[in-house]
């Protein structure tokens, strides 16, 4: 994946096992948990200064976190939609490649920058204060930043957003939470996604998902939502607007801290 975030600097952790449990383990090394140490922390200096700049142009700052094709992009053009103009929305969109989904938004008239990050699995602090300088903060009340399609790294790095939201598409299992805990557990929200192809599916059980993200101890709002069923997006857009009205209070809060224990 990337040098960036650690992934190729160690085999930490990494297990081995068959039907006759663990066969092998690695131990940490320390030297790889030094240097991402010093990466998360010149990060997370950088992503205070983001939340201090956007707080000081009232502007709520969102991070948009799920698979490949949970529907996230789509979730952003329906809550434009569906907002109606009541509040002013930019995009920070981040893609491996490509401006494909920069360009979706900018066609429903919201200014919306692309960060391409080549090979990088997520996006940091720093990427998001290039972006951050090509925006008319003056002009922006809610800021939907697009992570890159990734369960893992973006549970890592702090961006300076206010809060982290998590799609979950129903396409997907509902195990989801089980194997990728870090993301799930720093959601802020859980979005259960394409919820309108949930007739038409017999392995996705919301209870299931619902029960999973709770056994992390995580109490964050779960919703159901499809971007092709503007109705169910009212909690969803009532979440956001409740979110704006407390941006001082979130302003003064690291959203990516990891809770105790």
């Amino acid at each position: 994946m990337c040098e960036q975030c650690g992934c190729s600097l160690t085999h930490e952790r990494m297990q081995l096992s068959d039907d006759k449990g663990i066969v092998s383990s690695t131990p940490a090394d320390p030297h790889a948990i030094a240097v991402i140490t010093n990466i998360l922390r010149e990060n997370d200096e950088l992503a205070a200064h983001n939340r201090s700049h956007l707080g000081a142009h009232g502007v709520l700052a969102i991070n948009l976190m799920s698979s490949p094709g949970s529907g996230k992009t789509s979730l952003i053009e329906s809550t434009i939609d569906a907002i109606g103009g009541r509040l002013r929305i930019a995009v920070i969109e981040g893609d491996i490649e490509t401006e494909n989904d920069a360009a979706r938004v900018r066609a429903k008239g919201v200014p919306a920058v692309q960060i391409t990050t080549g090979q990088t699995c997520h996006l940091d602090a720093h990427m998001v204060h290039q972006a951050l300088h090509r925006l008319d903060l003056h002009a922006v009340d809610l800021l939907f930043i697009e992570n890159v399609g990734n369960l893992v790294c973006p549970a890592s790095f702090d961006l300076g957003q206010h809060a982290n939201v998590t799609l979950l598409s129903v396409t997907e299992g509902d195990d989801k939470p089980v194997k990728y805990p870090a993301m799930f557990r720093i959601s802020d929200l859980v979005l259960l996604a394409k919820c309108d192809l949930l007739p038409v599916l017999d392995d996705f059980d919301p209870d299931k998902a619902r029960a999973h993200v709770r056994a992390l101890a995580n109490p964050a709002p779960i919703l159901e939502v499809s971007a092709r069923r503007p109705e169910s997006l009212l909690r969803w857009i009532a979440w956001l607007e409740e979110r704006r009205a407390s941006l001082g209070e979130l302003s003064s809060r690291n959203p990516h801290a990891m809770p105790p224990g």
